[in-house]
């Protein structure tokens, strides 16, 4: 791959930025942010590590410059700002869709083709905001969200079991955060039901704790997390540029599947060179779906908020 831009350099897309080049995923990776020299500074030490590290992909920084962006095949867009203090959900929301909906406006505009893959907050609704500004197929704008769910499960998994996290594989589906909604029987060790080896309370405790996982490290470092977001959109983009068509849950546009329609939800998907290039609808039981039809009720009141905004128009 030619081009891959990462929009915002903050941790979260410096963390993308460092881990796509380390994995040498494309001729180069621009880094944009609005704050002087920050994307400079930051890809300029990236760049400094390759020859450490044993990559060849050039990384860039530039000021708010997206022409320097022309071209790219994978647009990741990490931009926004966290919830402040005093800050109502609202006001958040309507911040950051103006964000999320200039950059998009601005990329796509140098590089019409391209993938878009959203990491802003609140996660779903942006991606939302990104589709409509972006005006392209579905399969092309997506968000990542599930990816990282899955990793704070299976990273607390695998200390309950004290058993490697490489031979654990789940999928969580529904909005990210309080309402996601987990398959235990869909988790297994190395093929084994997790409920071979863990009581239905200790489960539940996990699955809670996964569920307020970006809670838990805001309260432990007073920040949002970036290792593990960034490395779970690196790793959408890695199954793109190598069309490894990997099963990921992907914040994805549903159109009659899973009984939904006009929402992003996070799903299960095949991953590839020309982005989803399926969404896989699992057999759910009665209690799986209700709590899915729960989850894309409070993630359809956050977008209705939004389309009541009037930003997008």
């Amino acid at each position: 791959m030619n081009k891959i831009t990462v929009i915002g350099a903050g941790n979260v897309g410096s963390t993308v930025a460092n881990v796509v080049a380390q994995k040498d995923l494309a001729r180069e990776v621009v880094l944009l942010d609005i704050k002087e020299g920050v994307a400079e500074g930051k890809a300029l030490d990236i760049w400094q590590t390759s020859s450490i590290l044993k990559f060849g992909t050039r990384v860039t920084g530039v000021t708010n410059d997206y022409l320097a962006t022309k071209g790219s095949e994978i647009i990741v867009i990490t931009s926004g700002i966290p919830r402040k203090p005093g800050m109502s959900r609202d006001d958040l929301i309507k911040t950051n869709a103006g964000i999320v909906k200039d950059v998009t406006e601005k990329a796509i505009k140098y590089s019409p083709d391209a993938i878009v893959i959203v990491v802003s907050n609140p996660l779903d609704v942006m991606t939302y905001a990104a589709y409509k500004t972006a005006k392209k197929h579905s399969n092309k704008v997506f968000g990542m969200a599930g990816i990282l769910d899955t990793g704070r499960y299976r990273a607390f998994l695998a200390c309950a079991l004290d058993v490697s996290p490489k031979d654990i594989n789940a999928i969580l589906l529904g909005g990210h955060g309080d309402t996601m909604v987990p398959l235990p029987r869909y988790t297994t060790v190395n093929g084994i039901p997790v409920t071979e080896f863990l009581a239905e309370d200790d489960l539940n405790k996990i699955v809670e704790r996964t569920k307020k996982g970006g809670g838990e490290l805001v309260g432990l470092m007073g920040t949002s997390a970036w290792y593990a977001p960034g490395a779970a959109a690196a790793e959408m983009v890695e199954s793109i540029v190598d069309n490894d068509r990997r099963v990921f849950p992907v914040c994805a546009y549903l159109d009659g599947e899973y009984g939904l329609s006009d929402i992003y939800l996070g799903v299960p998907v095949i991953l590839g060179k020309n982005g989803i290039e399926e969404i896989i609808e699992l057999d759910l039981n009665k209690d799986e779906m209700e709590l899915l039809n729960a989850s894309a009720k409070s993630v359809k009141e956050v977008i209705s908020t939004l389309e009541k905004m009037n930003i997008l128009d």
